[in-house]
């Protein structure tokens, strides 16, 4: 089992606490732990794929497995959400993924950039 960054790891536990004491009622606290749960799923997909993309000269389908993981991820939590903010940011992501994944289809290894920076934009949302 990989191991999180404690920083990626705080941040979910905080935000998972701030959403869960700041809601009332039972729909909107199953939706902010939906959130949090999202954005703990993502953060260790995008460690997967940091990881993936460093091994990509030993095997370049993690690559497009941890990009798979990630649409997964995406594709069960958009079904749930009404969140406008959450769902231009899923969206980002979603376009971010696809970007990479031309890149590691077309042999390349992929610039994650974009996949980082949209996953810490979902967590945010997710925190506000």
């Amino acid at each position: 089992m990989k191991r999180r960054p404690l920083a990626i790891t705080v941040a979910v536990a905080a935000a998972t606490a701030a959403l869960a004491a700041g809601l009332t009622g039972c729909g909107a606290v199953d939706k902010a732990l939906d959130c949090a749960q999202l954005a703990a799923d993502v953060a260790q997909d995008v460690q997967d794929l940091q990881d993936a993309v460093a091994g990509a000269g030993e095997s370049p389908q993690g690559v497009v497995d941890a990009l798979n993981a990630i649409e997964t991820d995406l594709d069960d939590y958009q079904k749930k959400t009404d969140n406008a903010d959450l769902t231009k940011a899923v969206d980002d992501l979603q376009q971010a993924v696809e970007n990479a994944r031309t890149s590691a289809e077309d042999g390349s290894i992929p610039d994650i950039a974009p996949v980082t920076g949209a996953a810490g934009e979902v967590s945010k949302v997710c925190a506000s």
